[in-house]
């Protein structure tokens, strides 16, 4: 049994005698004298075998990726490295057998330009790599402190089902087919959450679990098909409750992962986080926040911003301080094609250094001008990019516009860790492909008391005692108060379209638990893979997941999804359409 990690030993251990196992990851012949690098999960040690040695013919045929076994006495080395922890000692090998051969690589694994792709297929050679190892490392060390936390705390781990019943609302359910009842499917959890409130209802109060969940959407560097939480229910309690316990997990994890000591996270509304930075889940690290000039021109004669204003919409703007020089007309033209992604259909400009330019500087009214100068304080070589549209598309435009500059200009300290909590988010959002009002959360979301009577005669205007947590512009978890009064429930399903017939179909069995006895209760849901994700300084999701799928949902490595034979299909009732 292996008893000893490589990367561990120091000048301290010299005499010692060991045996040690691992990878060739470098082999060098130095006039007779050959030296391995011997990698192992803890790093790298190196060995030596001189040309006396019994075993120098042996080692003369070793390759890149051989795993090996040694036997040896760690010596000092006269040439040292003091780039590893290692680098002042070596081992004088005694006895050298090989325990297996490899291939060439289709890669070099200290390549950092090869392929996603190609790593990708080969993710048990690129899980190799120190850097992919000690973010799973890292992973578990987090997923570690969060049982030990919550578990001093009184939450009780329990596991929920992977099989359960598809239910709307929410992203697209990966499905199931049942074998023995053809034509019906179990859908994979989105998340565990009618489970865990059926666990609050069934007397558990205190309830955690690192649960896997499963959703068929569209990718990106931060989702995965398939991603792991951190979902955590309590009963008797409200925001603030859940809110203390979830600051003291991460605090708890940021100080042991990080020696970070963390202050007490601030709070904004959803509303006030669309006015100041065009997103709910802002990154805080720099300013440059939205700015509103709507009210300087009520009585403008430019076209553009009059009929946007006659329409109910708003002029907002960014003010990129002393960065006028920094962008010609082309790389201009470049951001207005960038804002028109998210539905903008111009991207207005000024400049200031002494005198206005930009392309409309010559249709605004010199008092316009002095008024943008003074209210936003303009300073010569500033340049203000300007947005008049619905609040929708400028608040995405501008907001995406925003994070995109903050990178751009290098106005980020990424030593930072900004944490908020984004309150009071709308109940519902219309939905223009169905046509109708749908959860902005989920339906079991508790209204503000206040709106509870305006549910179904002003959506618009109802907003819920739902909370995200964001982390340097990351959602890093979503949550909420839940609803936990059957007729609060009914009125909520009507709200959104579901008659009662319609919601005892898809939600029955949770509806009828509510009858008998639900605590007030509330929860949040973390992503685990953001968290590690942000910890390990990488903003690729696929980093810290041991087996990722691509941005396509496919497996690379293993080929799927795939196809299977047609007895199965046959087993399962289904015929491919």
């Amino acid at each position: 049994m292996k008893k000893y990690n490589n990367g561990n030993f120091n000048i301290k251990n010299v005499g010692e005698e060991v045996e040690l196992y691992g990878w060739v990851a470098k082999k060098r012949n130095l006039g007779g004298l050959i030296f391995i690098d011997l990698r192992d999960r803890s790093g790298i040690i190196q060995l030596a075998i001189r040309p006396e040695n019994n075993n120098y013919a042996l080692a003369e045929t070793l390759k890149s990726e051989y795993v090996i076994k040694v036997n040896g006495t760690i010596v000092e080395r006269e040439s040292k490295n003091l780039n590893i922890p290692t680098g002042e000692i070596e081992v004088d090998v005694t006895n050298l057998e090989i325990l297996n051969t490899s291939l060439d690589l289709p890669f070099t694994l200290t390549d950092t330009t090869a392929l996603e792709d190609t790593r990708l297929k080969y993710r048990y050679l690129d899980l190799r790599r120190s850097n992919i190892q000690q973010n799973l490392i890292l992973r578990n060390k987090v997923t570690l402190l969060t049982r030990n936390y919550l578990s001093n705390l009184d939450f009780i781990e329990v596991e929920t089902p992977i099989l359960c019943k598809s239910t709307p609302e929410g992203a697209r359910d990966y499905l199931v087919p049942s074998r023995l009842f053809h034509g019906k499917f179990y859908a994979l959890p989105q998340s565990p959450q009618i489970y865990k409130q059926l666990l609050m209802i069934g007397g558990m109060e205190r309830y955690f679990q690192i649960a896997r969940c499963f959703r068929d959407e569209d990718l990106r560097a931060d989702r995965q098909p398939e991603f792991t939480q951190i979902d955590i229910e309590m009963s008797f309690a409200d925001e603030e409750d859940i809110w203390e316990v979830t600051e003291g997990l991460m605090r708890k994890i940021f100080k042991e992962i990080k020696n970070i000591e963390l202050p007490k996270f601030p709070r904004l509304t959803y509303n006030e986080c669309m006015k100041r930075f065009g997103s709910d889940k802002p990154d805080t690290r720099f300013d440059m926040e939205l700015q509103d000039i709507t009210n300087l021109f009520t009585n403008t004669n430019f076209s553009v911003f009059k009929s946007t204003i006659e329409n109910k919409g708003i002029i907002n703007c960014l003010v990129v301080k002393n960065s006028a020089d920094k962008f010609s007309r082309k790389d201009l033209d470049h951001l207005t094609e960038f804002v028109k992604i998210y539905g903008a259909k111009a991207l207005a400009y000024l400049k200031y250094n002494n005198e206005w330019t930009g392309s409309i500087a010559k249709v605004l009214s010199d008092e316009e001008l002095n008024n943008i100068k003074d209210i936003l304080k303009i300073t010569d070589n500033d340049l203000i990019l300007i947005l008049a549209d619905q609040p929708k598309v400028v608040y995405q435009a501008l907001g995406a516009l925003r994070v995109k500059l903050g990178h751009e200009l290098n106005l980020i300290d990424e030593a930072k860790f900004n944490f908020l909590w984004v309150t009071n988010f709308p109940m519902f959002e219309y939905s223009e492909e169905e046509g109708r009002y749908v959860a902005c959360h989920h339906p079991f979301t508790a209204p503000n008391k206040e709106d509870i009577d305006k549910l179904l005669t002003d959506k618009a205007n109802c907003y819920s005692r739902a909370y995200d947590l964001v982390l340097n512009g990351y959602e890093l978890l979503s949550g909420s108060v839940r609803i936990h009064e059957e007729k609060v429930q009914a009125k909520v399903f009507e709200a959104i379209g579901l008659t009662m017939e319609q919601a005892h179909d898809k939600f029955g069995f949770f509806l009828e638990a509510f009858k008998y006895g639900a605590p007030n209760h509330c929860g949040v849901g973390i992503g685990l893979e953001r968290l590690v994700m942000i910890l390990a300084g990488t903003d690729n999701i696929r980093d810290v997941v041991a087996f990722p799928k691509t941005a396509s949902a496919s497996d690379l490595m293993s080929e799927c999804p795939n196809t299977v034979d047609s007895k199965q299909l046959d087993e399962l009732g289904i015929k491919i359409k």
